[in-house]
């Protein structure tokens, strides 16, 4: 999800500050080349541990929007040229950094929302528990019984008949 929000961010500003400075409407080609760029930054951030994932977030971000850029430029005709004006710059780095907290915020929001959706389908989908019976029937008479009677039953022990 990180992966997909930097790739996509970073095309999106690459192609907005491309606009606002005054080029063209990108070709196919240079557009092809701006999603294989910004798909490989964001490819590589989401392969960043999340203990360091601010300070390597914003600069992947800006490394993603510094190729994006570069780009646009080269294979387009851009207006501004090769070089970056301090507007410019200040633009891409408000950018930079809104991006960053935007991301990092729906990445939080992201996990929130799947920690609830899980506690939901567990609750759902858990079988509820087994209640015992409320009453379990036990005898109160019961009969006792006597051995002799059952010996004295029989016609004695069992085996073949006596041959006299």
């Amino acid at each position: 999800m990180r992966g997909a929000f930097v790739g996509s961010t970073s095309a999106a500003v690459s192609v907005a500050a491309h606009g606002l400075a005054g080029g063209e409407i990108p070709s196919q080609s240079s557009v092809v080349l701006l999603i294989a760029a910004c798909a490989a930054f964001g490819a590589a951030v989401s392969a960043i541990r999340p203990s360091r994932l601010l300070p390597a977030l914003v600069l992947t971000l800006g490394a993603g929007q510094i190729v994006g850029h570069t780009v646009l430029t080269l294979t387009a005709e851009h207006a501004h040229g090769p070089g970056l004006s301090p507007a410019m710059l200040g633009a891409h780095a408000a950018a930079l950094v809104v991006s960053a907290a935007l991301i990092r915020a729906a990445e939080q929001g992201c996990a929130a929302a799947l920690g609830v959706l899980r506690r939901i389908v567990a609750a759902v989908l858990t079988p509820p528990p087994a209640h015992a019976p409320l009453w379990v029937a036990t005898p109160s008479h019961r009969a006792r019984l006597v051995l002799r009677v059952l010996v004295s039953a029989q016609a004695g022990t069992r085996g073949p008949p006596r041959t006299a």
